[in-house]
């Protein structure tokens, strides 16, 4: 090995040793949990004990979805700290971020976080409407979308539909709507269950329960 190639190859593996110690699934493996990971997204379950600290880490781009109410204080780099109150069903959108995190809460934490990998720019417009669903806006960006979704009991999507954006389903709790991607069905579900069904991707979802069920999808465009 010459010299050149030798300086070129430990720069490299001091690159990725440093990404490694950013990662939170590495730097924090109690706490983040990998639930998808593919060419557009990485979604990490996330479970913290009352008083359960993280050390730095990194996220790109990312939709955090939280499960449970709780207080979080995150510290950057810099040692300035900000206090989060959050709330079961609230959804934040985040740029890129380096932080340690403590939930200073009584209660366990738990939250999904959906990074976007890549930066292409968005090709999707999301439909006004669709039939039997009604949804509230959690986060707008022009990256990915965030809204809570209620399936009537009418609701089903026709066999083969196909969306043109990617999208994580997220289960805030037991749900009888069933999902049927690649002829693989889902239709059971607990609270932080997630789904992914990729851009133009057949699939089939139907509420099943005969009474309006809810769920969060985050939609990347």
């Amino acid at each position: 090995m010459t010299r050149h190639v030798a300086i070129a190859t430990g720069l490299c593996l001091s690159i990725v040793a440093a990404a490694d110690a950013q990662d939170p699934v590495k730097t924090n493996p109690s706490v983040y949990h990998v639930a998808v990971d593919n060419a557009q997204v990485r979604v990490l379950h996330v479970a913290a004990p009352p008083g359960g600290k993280t050390t730095m880490h990194q996220h790109p781009d990312n939709i955090t979805v939280l499960l449970t109410d709780g207080t979080i204080v995150f510290t950057g780099p810099d040692d300035k700290s900000q206090t989060v109150e959050t709330k079961a069903g609230q959804a934040l959108w985040s740029g890129p971020q380096t932080h340690s995190g403590q939930n200073t809460g009584k209660t366990a934490l738990e939250a999904v976080v959906v990074e976007l990998k890549g930066s292409a720019a968005p090709k999707a417009v999301l439909p006004a409407s669709r039939a039997n669903l009604t949804r509230t806006a959690l986060v707008e960006n022009a990256r990915a979308d965030a809204f809570r979704f209620t399936a009537d009991a009418a609701f089903k999507e026709p066999a083969g539909t196909t969306h043109d954006y990617d999208q994580v389903l997220i289960a805030t709790g037991p749900t009888g709507i069933s999902v049927d991607v690649g002829g693989k069905t889902k239709s059971t579900w607990k609270r932080g269950d997630v789904l992914f069904i990729g851009r133009g991707q057949p699939h089939q979802a139907q509420n099943t329960s005969g009474k309006p069920q809810d769920m969060i999808a985050v939609v990347i465009k």
